[in-house]
């Protein structure tokens, strides 16, 4: 259990827990169980939800809900979870807010803060078997660069298929990062892919207030990585409407740096990293206890989304970041060969549907 639940924080955290079920899909749930369950809940969010006012609110909105009776007739146990996310979301509006029903037992070690080594080795094979979150990097036509990245892991997991994703692209002209399909994850290997994208002398991308300890954790590039680095090239993120959590960070830190064009659709806006807690042996909720800072806007993009530089389909993102690339090669280039190339190279992918 504790592996899976890693799982589930590390890769997705942004998806509703609520949503995960393992075994049969349900169980009865009685009042008296049902009421423990809400009231853990609410005792939970006033304890740890980063923004405590909005916690005093979702409780008031709930305690309504239940003197007027509209839980009472809820003996499901994954429709208990549903009913609850749906209107703790309706207040605080928060995506990454969400209770979750498991069929199986979720055990008290749940909410351990370090994984045993056996539960490392089954987390490293898990995500191992999703490449660490690097779905594809290949050279596009007109030697653009481009890394699909479905999700971000810690470096201890990711960090060496990272370092040979950016050699790999080390002598492109432009980089294509594509974020369409990521649903979340850690700093680890996001912190290091975007470490490539400055100079040795550290740059202050990215803070997260936690309200534990009422502390400000703090986020700067690394002034070494592994082989050559990817600066004074041009960079584009592709994002969706799902993109959400870590990579909506990942491109809103280099928007707000002015280091990378982001394209694509506005993203679905969740700021508010946090953790698992387990409130019985079936229901567990993820509440986020953090918010994030960035350092040049002084804000995030809770709520709102990152909005692209170039906003287009998601179908089209690719094509329009890969001809905006590779019209800005041809705007900087002095060589006329490479000139004539690169208007080869654009008719070619403008007849692209």
């Amino acid at each position: 259990m504790v592996a899976a639940g890693l799982l589930v924080v590390l890769w997705f955290p942004s998806t509703p827990i609520a949503q995960v079920q393992a075994g049969p899909s349900d169980l009865p749930l009685d009042a008296a169980t049902r009421t423990q369950v809400i009231d853990a809940v609410l005792n939970r969010l006033n304890e740890s939800y980063v923004l405590p006012e909005v916690a005093a609110q979702m409780e008031k909105s709930i305690r309504v809900r239940m003197q007027k009776g509209e839980y009472d007739k809820i003996q499901s146990s994954a429709l208990l979870a549903q009913t609850l996310t749906a209107h703790l979301a309706e207040i605080a509006k928060d995506k990454h807010l969400g209770l979750g029903f498991s069929y199986d037992p979720i055990s008290l070690s749940s909410e351990q803060k370090e994984p045993s080594p056996e539960d490392r080795e089954r987390l490293r094979r898990m995500v191992g078997s999703m490449n660490f979150g690097f779905e594809k990097v290949e050279r596009l036509n007109g030697n653009i660069g481009y890394m699909e990245l479905d999700g971000f892991v810690t470096n201890e997991l990711g960090a060496e298929t990272a370092i040979a994703a950016m050699q790999f692209l080390a002598n492109t002209d432009a980089l294509i990062i594509d974020l369409r399909y990521n649903g979340g994850g850690v700093p680890g290997t996001a912190q290091l892919i975007i470490s490539y994208l400055f100079s040795e002398t550290p740059v202050h991308y990215h803070s997260i207030y936690w309200r534990q300890g009422n502390r400000t954790e703090q986020f700067w590039t690394l002034p070494y990585v592994p082989g050559k680095r990817y600066v004074g090239k041009p960079v584009y993120v592709l994002m969706g409407k799902r993109t959400l959590s870590a990579p909506e960070s990942f491109a809103y830190s280099l928007q707000a740096q002015k280091r990378a064009t982001v394209v694509g659709e506005v993203s679905a806006g969740g700021a508010n990293p946090g953790r698992e807690f387990r409130i019985n042996e079936h229901f567990q909720i993820f509440v986020p206890t953090g918010r994030a800072i960035n350092p040049v806007t002084g804000t995030n993009w809770e709520g709102t989304g990152v909005t692209p530089d170039i906003e287009t389909t998601f179908k089209q993102s690719l094509k329009v970041a890969h001809l905006a690339a590779l019209r800005k090669l041809l705007e900087t280039s002095t060589n006329e060969r490479k000139k004539e190339q690169l208007k080869s190279v654009i008719e070619e992918v403008e007849k692209q549907p």
